[in-house]
Formats: structure tokens, sequence, C-alpha cells
């Protein structure tokens, strides 16, 4: 959410922000509804005083004993009070319809970001590892000899439709290693708390981190009104929702493992073979509160809590800064780091770690307590992928592919497997 001060002050910089994401002017409108609703809120207030100083004066009248003039400001008063009533509400409609507005705003991009229309505008900012060389013609992940017992699209497909999977055996066995092994990471090592959050969320939750009102259609709602969560960014950053903080206790660092689901809409056609894009899928989130000073570092420090992952199970990767043109709504600045996988010959995002500044903190009304004193101010959220595990699966089968169709495995996960390092060309791990 945008602070409709900073627009009102500088409208100039408020549309020059928005040009850079390809988005038309919005300053004129915006000031417009701004002037209409706070000229209603006034003209509110003036006929208030007027109703109370008629009223005032209704008693003078009666003592008076003049009928006439107690009976016209009695009228009078009933008129402003009908007459109040009507602009307040009228007001409360345009102060909804300016929230909207801003509500469907995008973030504005950082100094930094580059400017750019889409992903081949993306800059590079770090390769880490070697692609692995085979001696064979190596196959996407699914297409993997020790991977097809494991990996049942045709059952998923019998139950769920399209777009789902059921792993089984030694393949379900390292997508659950996976999980345990970022969770630790990030416990363990990166000094995230760990949480065990609802998957399903109030309409609040998903407004206060931007998901609502104009992303609705990518994401799932029950029949009672409760959101599938499309991450669990969503729970852990809501969770300091209309909370005002003291300051000692930023920054907040969460971790969770949770189900993530997302209709795609607008991708049909997209990533269909495999399980590159489902609509039910794990990832493993990292979510920060922090003071305003604070949040360009901790974007750094998450970036590379994410990229260490990748490093500890030997997955080749690059780093890219997103341009203006391929951020997500709610960013202010984001870093995908791309897992390198053979059996497409190219990199494929495995984590956004995006910082939306004080944009969410806005809508969700979330603040802390300066330790000098002074006014609550609005805490930064980030969040980022620590990592998805279904396509960091993907990675660890495809650069461990071996000719005879086994799998080497990362030796970050024998502790998780039970010392087994193999998936052998049947799909049994050894």
């Amino acid at each position: 959410m945008h602070d409709i001060r900073a627009i009102r002050d500088n409208p100039e910089a408020f549309d020059a922000a928005l040009a850079r994401r390809g988005e038309a002017a919005m300053s004129q409108a915006v000031l417009s509804l701004d002037a209409a609703r706070r000229a209603k809120i006034a003209a509110a207030e003036t006929a208030k005083a007027e109703q109370n100083k008629a009223s005032k004066e209704v008693g003078a009248a009666k003592a008076k004993g003049d009928e006439a003039e107690f009976d016209r400001l009695r009228a009078l008063v009933s008129d402003k009070k009908a007459e109040v009533a009507a602009m307040n509400t009228e007001a409360q409609e345009l102060d909804a319809k300016l929230t909207d507005m801003l509500a469907r705003i995008p973030n504005s991009p950082a100094d930094d970001v580059p400017q750019g229309a889409n992903e081949e505008d993306n800059v590079e900012v770090k390769v880490w590892g070697d692609k692995p060389s085979f001696d064979f013609t190596p196959v996407e992940h699914y297409e993997i000899a020790s991977v097809k017992p494991g990996m049942d699209f045709e059952t998923a497909s019998k139950t769920s439709g399209a777009r789902f999977v059921m792993l089984k055996g030694g393949v379900a066995r390292i997508h659950r290693a996976l999980a345990q092994f970022m969770i630790d990471t990030h416990v363990d090592e990166n000094g995230l708390t760990e949480v065990n959050s609802p998957v399903l969320v109030r309409d609040e939750a998903m407004y206060g981190t931007d998901k609502l009102p104009k992303f609705g259609e990518d994401s799932y709602q029950t029949t009672n009104g409760w959101w599938l969560v499309p991450t669990s960014e969503v729970p852990l950053t809501y969770s300091v929702g209309g909370d005002t903080l003291e300051q000692s206790a930023l920054p907040i660092r969460l971790t969770a493992h949770t189900l993530c689901f997302r209709s795609e809409a607008g991708s049909a056609g997209r990533d269909t073979a495999g399980m590159l894009r489902q609509h039910q899928f794990e990832k493993v989130e990292m979510v920060s509160i922090t003071h305003p000073d604070e949040s360009d570092a901790e974007q750094q420090r998450m970036v590379g809590c994410a990229e260490g992952i990748l490093e500890k199970l030997g997955v080749p990767y690059r780093t890219v800064i997103l341009c203006t043109g391929d951020m997500g709504f709610g960013a202010r600045r984001t870093y995908d780091i791309e897992a390198w996988v053979p059996g497409q010959n190219c990199y494929r995002e495995i984590s956004s770690i995006s910082t939306t500044g004080d944009f969410q903190a806005r809508r969700m009304n979330a603040r802390f307590k300066p330790e000098g004193g002074g006014k609550p101010q609005f805490v930064h959220t980030l969040n980022g992928s620590g990592l998805a595990v279904g396509r960091c699966l993907i990675a660890a089968l495809e650069n461990g592919q071996q000719a005879d169709g086994s799998v080497k495995l990362p030796d970050a996960l024998a502790p998780y497997l039970g010392g087994k390092t193999t998936l052998t060309a049947e799909g049994v791990l050894a």
C-alpha cells in the first residue's frame, strides 16, 4: 500500500516509479479521489459544527418562549444531523474507493533495480558451481529410469487432475529429506525460528500480504471463505499484522515448511511436463520483519541463506536481480536464484528473495516503537523461498543422474536417508 501523503507531496515521483514498471500514471486519479474524500470530510465537519451550534440555541429559544425560533432550530438540527450522516457515508464510500485504488497499484521499485521489460532484462550478479559434464545425453527428471517408478503422474491425474503428482518410495523419501535438511539448516545455522503455520488463512492475511484484491484468481478459496496459502509468506508475515512491536524485538526471522497451493492462472501450456509447475507443492519459506534501516542488508543475508542450501547440495546456480518489468506486484527489489537443470539445459528459478519495504506493513498496520521515543513507524517485511522443495528435488535428480539411470544423491542428504547416497536404476535407495 502506498502512502497517500507521499503521493500528495511528490506526485511526479510516484508516476515516475510506475513508469519504470511500465504502468500508466496514476497520481491524478488518486489525488482527485483523495481531494473529493477530504472535501466531503470537511463539509461533514462544517455541518456538524452548525448542528452543534443550533443544538445549543434550541435551549435558549425554548427558555425565551420563542416557539417559532424553537421549531426552526429544532428542524435545523434534524436536517443537519441527516446531512452529517449522509456526508459521512459518502466520505466512507470515497475512502473505500481510494483504499481499493491504492491496493491495486504495485510497489515502487528501489533505485538500484535495473530497468527492463521482462526476464530477458534481468541482470546476473553471481554464478556458482561447475555444471556437470555427461558422457550421455541428460534427460529431464521424470525421464530418469530410477525416478520413473517413484513419480506417478497418472495416478495423481486420476485422483486430482492435471498438474499433480504422487511421489513414492525412494523419490518421496528424498523429497522429504530435502525439506528437513533445509529447515534444519535455517534453524541451526541461519538463526531462523521454525514455525508450523496454518495453510488456511482469512481475507485479512491475504490482503495484508498483497495477494488480494488483485490476485485472488491465482489462489484457491474454500466454500466458507478461507484461502489455501500460495506460500507460508502469508501466515508468517501476517503474524505481526496489527501489532506495534518494540524495536528491540527486531529483526524477527521465521521459517516454515508447508504445502502451498496455486491455481497457476494464466500459465496454460507452460511447463506441463514433469513436476516443475504444480497446483500443490511444498516450500520452505523465509520471512523477516525488520527495522527500515536494516532491510536492505537483511535481503542480502536472506539471499545468502538460500544460496547456501544449494551450495551444500552441490547444485550449480546463478543469482539475478529482477528488472522492473519482471518483479512481483508487492516487491521493491527481488533476487531470483536459478538452479541448473541439465535436462532442460538451462537455469530455472528455485527461489525469489524480495523486500517489500513498508508496502505490506501499511496494508496490515504492522509497526514498531522507536527506542528513542517518537511516533510508531512501519516495519519492513521480506520474504523468500529457502527453497522450493519440488524444484530442488528436480535439480538434485537431474544433476546427479548417471548413464545407467541411477542418481548420485547430494552427500548433505545422507544423514536424512539413513546413510544412503544413491537412487539405483531400479528406484531403490542404496
